[in-house]
């Protein structure tokens, strides 16, 4: 039987880079379309700031959700 190809510690390592990834492009999209829409600096700033909160709590819901997913598949 063939076993996974990453170790616990890699595929750990992997899942966080996905999730900081996923946090950044949320707060990145919402910073151009400030900007897009005609936003200040300081107003693109706030848009990405707002937008990395708004990623984390998403990131955090679907963490969540998705081990509820999991663990009603794995009975």
């Amino acid at each position: 039987m063939v076993g996974s190809s990453m170790s616990d510690e890699e595929t750990r390592l992997a899942n966080n880079r996905l999730k900081i990834g996923f946090i950044l492009l949320v707060g990145a999209s919402a910073a151009l379309v400030a900007v897009q829409a005609g936003a200040t600096l300081v107003q693109a700033a706030v848009a990405l700031l707002c937008g990395v909160v708004i990623g984390g709590l998403l990131t955090w819901y679907l963490r969540r959700w998705s081990r509820e997913f999991t663990a009603v598949n794995r009975r």
